[in-house]
């Protein structure tokens, strides 16, 4: 059975099903391991949150890691040291199944320090960025085993000025905006 919770219940509304407590015990997981990444910045205590056969792939960029050697690597040189101080993620809704859990999120940071895990071989732009994002956290043996980190990388660029939304069809942080509220208008792009 699968549990969610949707941006209307999400972060200040109590959601209006409860999950289970197998399902407790991987929302707390990943909580954990996602502190470790963004608030005390240990890619030991990410990395003690998962199975040694545990991989991270960054999927529109393909940066991560495969195996706790690999993953170690990335965290330590790339995905923690190279988070803007600014980054903040806002949820917008969470689904968590039996060994599954998906998190989807609006990314949020201010493009100050070089991101090879997001944007390799780009320096800083110092410019603001807002992105959908998508988490897809698979456990095994009450740790995590992967994650798939998915993000609208044209977006991205767009909003960095690295491409022009006049010449393909793609916007910037309008994405984001409507991520959040499903009530701003569509089809924008269909002429």
């Amino acid at each position: 059975m699968t549990k969610e919770q949707t941006a209307d219940e999400q972060p200040n509304k109590k959601a209006t099903t409860s999950l289970t407590p197998a399902q407790e015990l991987l929302q707390k997981l990943w909580e954990e391991h996602m502190r470790h990444e963004f608030v005390t910045h240990s890619p030991e205590d990410a990395l003690a949150t998962m199975v040694e056969d545990a991989y991270v792939n960054c999927i529109p960029v393909m940066t991560g890691g495969v195996g706790k050697a690999a993953v170690r690597e990335f965290y330590s040189k790339y995905f923690i040291p190279q988070m803007p101080e600014d980054t903040e993620l806002t949820p917008i809704s969470r689904t968590i199944g039996t060994d599954q859990l998906v998190d989807e999120m609006v990314l949020k940071f201010t493009h100050s320090i070089q991101m090879d895990w997001m944007l390799p071989g780009i320096a800083p732009t110092f410019k603001r960025v807002e992105v959908p994002a998508v988490a897809v956290i698979r456990f095994h043996d009450g740790k995590l085993a992967h994650e798939h980190i998915y993000w609208d990388q044209a977006s991205v660029m767009v909003q960095l000025g690295l491409l022009d939304p006049n010449t393909l069809p793609v916007v910037g942080i309008d994405s984001a905006r409507k991520a959040i509220n499903p009530n701003l208008p569509s089809n924008a792009l269909i002429k």
